[in-house]
């Protein structure tokens, strides 16, 4: 996955700065309102109990403060990524245990035809490991912020 592929499938309108909840299914549900309010899916219930069993069957969780929470679903047409800011930490069941403060909300269709889903995945993974890019990420307030950030970390 080239960096500069993986930058145009962030937008401003799917970064939330603010998440609140403090329960797995309230952050997914704060994670999937973009895509409803920006009327990319029509319904949430789908991806949200997709997300939920996906969950269930391990955390999505990477540790160091990171979850990569992903699915594929006919909800949507193609790739979307969804960030995600929670100021105060959140307990995703992290091997680590820490709390998580960023999340890398990944929905796809089950069939993606530029077949992107798996190394956008490998991709912020990679990015995230990098301590002085997941440092600087997890201070990020603005999309502003974060995207310069991402694309220093990309360079």
């Amino acid at each position: 996955m080239q960096n500069q592929l993986l930058l145009g499938y962030f937008r401003e309108h799917l970064f939330v700065a603010d998440i609140d909840a403090d329960t797995t299914a309230g952050v997914l549900g704060q994670l999937v309102e973009p895509l409803l309010k920006n009327s990319l899916i029509k319904n949430k219930t789908i991806i949200l109990e997709t997300l939920q069993k996906r969950e269930a069957l391990g955390s999505t969780s990477i540790g160091r403060n990171i979850a990569v929470p992903h699915c594929r679903t006919l909800a949507v047409s193609e790739v979307i990524i969804v960030v995600g800011i929670s100021p105060g930490g959140v307990d995703f069941n992290a091997p680590d245990g820490e709390p998580v403060n960023l999340f890398f909300l990944i929905v796809a269709p089950p069939q993606d035809t530029h077949n992107h889903y798996l190394p956008i995945l490998g991709k912020i993974v990679e990015i995230v490991r990098n301590d002085d890019i997941r440092a600087s990420l997890l201070q990020c307030g603005t999309y502003g912020e974060f995207i310069e950030t991402l694309e220093e970390g990309l360079r």
